[in-house]
Formats: C-alpha cells, structure tokens, sequence
C-alpha cells in the first residue's frame, strides 16, 4: 500500500442499531473501492469483517473489526462495531480509533433506541457524526417519513446532502446535493454510472441544497454575510462549511442508499472525502502531561514524537496478543522502543499491521492519524498510552460501563480448570466488559457481563479458542443465617477411653445482634470453672461452628455468644474437649432461638422513559422488590428499589424486552434481609436434596 499524508486519511465508524446493515455497508465500501475482489455477505458467511465463527453462526457483529480501502487517493479506515447491545464495550472502543461515526438506520424501521443510543455516545465523545438512510431499496422503505424523524429526534443540524432516485423497488441511485450529480446503478454492468437528474426530483434537490447551505452559513460568520448578501453560497464553500460545522459536530450530513446492492455506495464515498473531516480537522485528544499533572489538548499531528492509545486487545491462540492502536502524533515504526506511562513500563514495537478483517497486512510504518495493530506487547492493555520517553504524556483512559449479569461457569469436565481459569484470563485481556470473580463459599468461579448473549459468547470462545467447554448456570446465592431469639444452653462432652478421657462442660447464652457479621464472644467466667487456658478454645470452636447454620448450612451472622458458666477435669480436661463441648453448645443453642435465614437484598436504580413506568414497578413487586421513590433525571424517570438478589440474575434481560432496550440499570449489595416463611422451606429442602445427592 502506498504512503499518505495525515490529511489524505479519513477514519469511519459505522454504529447504529442492530440489523440495519452497518457491516454490508462496509462490506460493500470494500467491493466498490476493489479493496476485496467479491461482495461478502453476512447471511452467506463470507462477510470479511464479520470473521469470528460466533459472528458467522449468529449472523451479528460482535466484535469491532478494521478494514481499510483507498478512494480518489485518499485511504479510508472502515471501523465496524456491533449494534447489539450486549457488546456496547466493543463501541466504546472503536469510537476512540475514529473521527466521524456514521450512523446507519434503516429506511424502513426509521430511528430506532440502537439510533438513539449511537447518538448519546457520538455526543457523550464529541465526535463529528453522519447518517446513512439504508434498505432503500425495500418495500415501506421511506427516505422522507426516516429524515423527518430524524429532524425531529436530533435537532436542525441534520441535513440531507443526498437524496434517492425512486422508491422502494424502484429505487435507482441517489443525487448528489452539492455538485448536483446524479449516479444509478446499472445491472448488466454491475456498477454505477453518472446520470442526470430526473425532472420531478429538481425541486426536491434545490430544496435540499438551500437547508445545506443554511446551516453551513449558520456555523461561519464570513459564509453567513455572504450568504445573507448573494442568498447563495460556492460549491467550494460549502464543501468547506460542511467540514467545519461536521468536525465540531455542529452539523450531520444525511446520506442514503442501499448496501446490498450498492446503489448510492459511491456517492457515499465521494461525500466521506468531500465533506468528512481528516484527522487534523477534528477535536484534539484530552491527555495529561506526566511532568505538569496537568490536562492538556494534542492535536494529530505528524511533526511531534510518537505517541499513540491502544483502543483494543485481541486474544488470538495462535499468533498471541495483538494491539490495535492509534497513532496520534509522530510515526509508529517497528523495532522502536516505546514507553508505556500507564504500567511505567519501556515496550518493543515488533512487527507492525494494518487490518483488513482478521487478515494482517505488512508495514514499515504508522503515521499520525492512522489505524494498525502489534504483536506480542508484554505490558500493554486496552486504554494504555504508548509514547516516545520524551513526549511525557497519557491520553484519557477508555471507560467502560459496571457489568450487570453474573454466572457461574461450571466445567463439563473435571480437568479443564486450569484451561478455562487461562482463558478465561486472555480473554479478559480482550474484553474489559467483563469481570471474573470466585465465590469461595460455593466453590464457583463467575463470570459478569453486560447481558445473557455476552455470556453465552465468552463461554462458546472458551470453546472454540481454548477448548474448555462450560455450562452457564445462575450463581448461587450467598444466603446467610441467623437467630431472632434467645437461648441459654449447656454443652457436655464427656468421653472415657482407657487411659486420658476427654471432659468439657460449658454453658452459653446465645443471643441475636442487630448488625455484624463476626461472632461478638463474651467471656463472663467467673471463680476459674472454665480455666483461662480454655476459654480461647471455646471462642475457636464457636467461630468453627458459624460456618454452618443449623437450618441449610449457611453461614451465620448477627450472634452473640456469652460464656458464663461450665466445669472441667484436672485430668481430662483438654483444648479438643471444651472446643467439641462449644460445638454441641452451638447446635443446641441455635436450634433453640428460632434460627432463620437472611438473603441478600440490592439496591436497584432503573433509569427508563415514562411510557414503561407502570411495567417496571409492576415487575419489581413481583420480583418481590420495593419501591423506595421515583425522581425526574433529564428525559427518563429514575426508579429506586430493593430487591432480593435471588430475582435479580437475569434482570439485564427482563429489563431489556421489558423497555424495548430504552432502559438501564445500576445495581449493589445493600444488607441481609429475613427470607419470608414460604420461600425459606423452599430453599431449605432444596439444601437438604442437594446434599443427598452428593
């Protein structure tokens, strides 16, 4: 691939909701530049970007993936991230490597939640965006009924600077808005050729030109007097006024078409060089200087020393640990040794990538501004800085959201612990979206992700990479026992064998705390009946005991134990003794003040549109949830709730078809609550089938 200049790049996200076509899109970009010698499609499995066997069987992008072609000597890197909301971490990482995201929607179903999703991180980022009306050639399809709703949901920025040849199935090609071209497919050919603007669709176009060149006057003073003073603005000048009002993210350009047959695709690309920012044009990135601590602004720029951010980590078995990164001052080459601030560590650039798919493509060099990949860095994870030592900087860390389903991962065979414990860890490095953790107390390792399906695909890649199978189930519940009386109790141990016998005797009073989860132990022995060298014992043996309940084997909290009266043997008496005479005190003592068990209760903020209020609250109560308050946050209503952790396992999924996706949810470990009377019998028999199982 030939060398370019900073300004000959454009870096393009696709985003938007799922299904609406963003990786045929950049599959199609790929085709009409000739960057790749056949269309691949998503539904026949030969998508280039879509590469991943869970992609292919699925039939949706997963992962974000990397592409680059060339146009009119301009070399453009397409960046394709998923629509589906289980791998929103996938997004966050792609937005970092790009300069205009284009959000593609489709000209049947019009603004959908992933549409307005793809619009709050755009914003959220400051990031210049576009959209591109799909599916044009669908029946229902309606590019003026899909601008209007756009208009309406995002504000006057929007404006069409392309605009369809025919409706639905005679949908042809699209008109250029600024320079007046017409382009349509032609079938027998299959490409695209100039064509004149049909008659009916004059006005409709001088329509259109007239919204562009307002709102580009609107973001310049100089074009706005002309504007106001000719009523007319060049084309030159309004190609100019369009890069500057998209870089600050002032104006949104519509373009149209259909990605599966191609029609409109290279009108597409004319208007990504004309009217799309480079990388110098847009925001400079937010980065702090190691020497002043403080925040600073740096522009992409090729005349600096090296610096560059890692957006993303891929996990390959066979190749390793392969970083993709971009460069964002100065020029990564190989062999070069660079410092990583963030792990205060030096790292040797090896050989240097550009991706197209999960195919590698050879460099000598990356500049500033642009997209590639190294293998094999020691230190290095997504987010982290690489810098020339001198340079002294560390750009904004990539944040990614709490994750908010947990499972527990269970082997299908005994041996492959130690299989799926490392690949469970690679693929950590790969996707920060999700967290291991082990339960102890159940013996589990789980598993926290952003929804059931991400889930489902980190346990298939165990598979398919590292080949541990596992199954998903729901975590355990962490319940805990407790009692809500008082006993006082004595416990005996008393054992005659030939020689020494064992002899023990202590009476205790059991009694219920209001909070802690340690055992509070009293000693109020008086007149030495239990010895002072005996008394530590009795404290052990109860801190034993509070590992089991009586009731299900649960751990028990909120106890307080006071020992206050016993007797002993000169001869007989032994730590073993008064620890085993603790124990039949415990079991005696529990059983007695009407032992119950506690679950763990959370607390639960939703934040969701008004219209699904009712059907919130209405599953809250029957999750056995309470409502705590309502309060107004922007557009959405906040609902804050407790619920029992028990029901909240798959509340990720729930809330999601609950709220068509509109809604979000944070979710913590509040305190322990009594289990009602109906639900504890239930869990205790369930314990009690379990173990004889075992």
């Amino acid at each position: 691939m030939k060398e370019y200049k900073t300004k000959n790049l454009r870096n393009l996200g696709i985003i938007g909701h799922s299904g609406s076509g963003k990786t045929t899109l950049a599959e199609a970009i790929l085709y009409r530049t000739k960057a790749v010698d056949r269309f691949g499609k998503v539904d026949e499995e030969t998508s280039i970007l879509d590469y991943d066997a869970e992609e292919k069987r699925r039939k949706i992008s997963i992962s974000t993936s990397i592409a680059q072609c060339e146009w009119q000597d301009v070399k453009i890197n397409l960046v394709d991230m998923p629509g589906y909301f289980d791998f929103v971490g996938e997004m966050i990482e792609g937005l970092r490597a790009i300069d205009v995201a284009l959000i593609v929607l489709s000209g049947t179903s019009g603004v959908q939640v992933g549409t307005d999703k793809a619009w709050e991180y755009v914003n959220g980022n400051k990031l210049p965006r576009a959209f591109y009306i799909n599916k044009l050639d669908r029946e229902n399809s309606n590019y003026e009924k899909t601008l209007g709703e756009l208009k309406e949901r995002f504000g006057i920025s929007v404006v069409p600077i392309q605009y369809p040849i025919g409706e639905e199935l005679g949908f042809q090609g699209v008109v250029n808005v600024i320079s007046n071209k017409a382009r349509v497919y032609n079938p027998k050919t299959d490409d695209i050729e100039d064509a004149e603007i049909p008659e009916e669709l004059k006005d409709k176009v001088e329509e259109c030109k007239n919204m562009i060149m307002e709102a580009v006057a609107e973001t310049d003073e100089e074009l706005l007097d002309k504007y106001f003073s000719d009523g007319l603005l060049s084309e030159e000048e309004i190609y100019k006024g369009l890069i500057n009002g998209c870089a600050t993210g002032e104006i949104a350009p519509v373009m149209c078409g259909s990605a599966l047959t191609g029609k409109g695709v290279k009108t597409l690309l004319d208007d990504i060089i004309e009217c799309f920012p480079c990388p110098e044009e847009v925001f400079p990135q937010k980065a702090r200087s190691l020497k002043e601590n403080n925040e600073i602004e740096v522009k992409i720029s090729e005349d600096s020393p090296f610096s560059a951010l890692v957006f993303k980590t891929i996990a390959d078995p066979f190749i390793g640990k392969l970083s993709m990164f971009r460069v964002i001052t100065g020029k990564a080459k190989q062999d070069i040794t660079v410092y990583n601030p963030n792990k205060d560590k030096q790292e040797k650039l090896g050989a240097l990538y550009f991706m197209k798919g999960k195919q590698q493509v050879n460099t000598n060099e990356i500049i500033a501004g642009d997209i590639g990949a190294v293998t094999k860095l020691q230190y290095t994870s997504t987010g982290d800085t690489l810098c020339d030592s001198s340079l002294g900087i560390c750009y904004e860390e990539v944040s990614f959201p709490e994750p908010l389903m947990a499972m527990a991962v269970i082997p299908k065979a005994k041996n492959d612990e130690d299989k799926i414990s490392s690949g469970l860890s690679k693929l950590l490095e790969e996707d920060p979206t999700f967290k291991i953790s082990r339960d102890i107390e159940n013996a589990e390792t789980i598993i926290s992700g952003t929804g059931e399906t991400h889930l489902e695909i980190i346990a298939s890649k165990l598979k398919n990479k590292f080949g541990a199978e596992v199954e998903l189930q729901i975590p355990k519940v962490p319940y805990r026992e407790t009692i809500k009386k008082t006993s006082d109790v004595q416990g005996k141990h008393k054992k005659q064998s030939g020689g020494h016998g064992q002899y023990g005797d202590v009476k205790i009073k059991f009694e219920p705390r209001l909070d802690g989860d340690e055992l509070e132990f009293v000693d109020q022995v008086v007149g030495g009946v239990v010895p002072r060298q005996y008394i530590p014992a009795v404290e052990k043996g109860l801190k034993d005991c509070i590992q089991h309940g009586v009731l299900a084997g649960y751990p028990v909290i909120r106890l307080k134990a006071t020992l206050h009266d016993g007797s002993y043997h000169p001869v007989d008496s032994s730590e073993m003794a008064f620890k085993m005479a603790a124990s039949i005190a415990y079991k005696k003592g529990i059983q007695e003040a009407e032992p119950v068990l506690l679950e763990p209760i959370m607390h639960v903020e939703v934040l969701v549109p008004d219209e699904y209020m009712g059907d919130i609250i209405g599953d809250l109560n029957k999750k056995r949830g309470r409502v705590l308050g309502m309060e107004q946050c922007g557009k959405l209503q906040k609902v804050i709730a407790e619920a029992p952790q028990a029901e909240m396992f798959r509340y990720a999924t729930d809330l999601r078809s609950l709220t068509q996706a509109k809604g979000t949810f944070t979710i913590k470990f509040e305190r322990y609550e009594e289990v009602p009377a109906m639900e504890m019998a239930k869990i205790v028999e369930e314990k009690r089938r379990e173990k004889e199982t075992l």
